[in-house]
């Protein structure tokens, strides 16, 4: 990461990061994560790769937080009901100050604070331990009706994959928060179309997606935006605050091992190990986009 990335994260607080450096910090967090995984031979590759632009958006752009107080009352929530792309929250966590980027290397690491599943009892800055698919959604309702009861104001995001969307659960919630409208709860969906086992549309297709939440009564994005593009996920946020209809859906376009050309859209590269011939043929693609990313700061 070069020296004006690296200033402008330490003062952060003062002055929200630009388009062009949230590419290049998303670009240098997803090597990260890259090197981290393949390390520690365990984890997940291409549901952590395919959401860094948005979780990067969020936490360096977006979400109001204070890492020198987790518990912070008033602060936005992120829960990422995708758990098992946990490497993505961790390195998101680290670098926006939450605890010591030396801990990323602990990933997995039995007795570590990094499981292969975010805990809110172990990690600052979890706010909901996730990894059963499905729960997130339902958590996200209950939080953000708290937010109301409790007479607080902060939004409640909740980051979600296709296989969250297989499960009853999720739907569940889909029509609860349609019926109690919990106010700034935004469901966001990683919407990269690859599972475990296959192409969503082999194991359960969602398309329309957006269409059944408007029948179900969610205020929906009028576009699906591209998940990639950082200029498309700042529209978002605008979209976000255009009017006071919830709960909203935004739903992201975005690719299974993004930035690694030959593991993109593959479901063999949901959670495989990453071996050491992939590593040295991949690692090179992820730095050379850092290059065109930071070369226009």
């Amino acid at each position: 990461m070069n020296k004006v990335l690296q200033e402008k994260i330490s003062n952060i607080d003062k002055e929200k990061l630009s388009r062009e450096e949230l590419s290049a910090l998303a670009a240098n967090l997803r090597l990260t994560m890259f090197d981290i995984l393949q390390s520690r031979q365990t984890g997940h590759w291409g549901g952590a790769s395919s959401s860094t632009e948005i979780t990067t958006a969020l936490y360096f752009n977006r979400m109001n937080i204070r890492p020198e107080d987790p518990a912070w009352a008033e602060r936005d929530r992120l829960i990422l009901s995708k758990g098992h792309a946990s490497v993505n929250l961790y390195t998101m966590l680290a670098t926006r100050g939450f605890f010591d980027t030396a801990d990323l290397p602990s990933f997995r690491v039995l007795g570590s604070h990094l499981q292969g599943h975010p805990s809110m009892k172990k990690t600052p800055g979890v706010d909901m331990s996730t990894g059963a698919l499905g729960h997130g959604l339902s958590i996200g309702v209950g939080m953000a009706l708290a937010s109301t009861l409790q007479g607080n104001d902060y939004f409640t995001y909740v980051l979600s994959g296709e296989g969250c969307l297989n499960e009853g659960q999720t739907w569940e919630a889909v029509m609860s928060a349609a019926k109690f409208r919990p106010k700034k709860l935004v469901y966001m969906i990683d919407y990269n179309k690859v599972q475990l086992d296959g192409t969503s549309n082999e194991i359960m297709p969602l398309d329309p997606l957006a269409d059944k939440f408007k029948d179900f009564g969610w205020n929906v994005a009028p576009k699906t935006y591209d998940g990639h593009d950082m200029q498309e996920i700042l529209d978002s946020f605008d979209w976000i605050d255009s009017d006071d209809v919830w709960p909203k859906l935004v739903v992201y376009n975005t690719v299974k091992g993004k930035g690694v050309s030959f593991m993109e859209g593959l479901n063999k590269w949901h959670g495989s190990p990453i071996d050491a011939d992939s590593y040295a043929q991949g690692r090179p693609e992820l730095v050379a986009d850092i290059e065109r990313k930071e070369a226009v700061l």
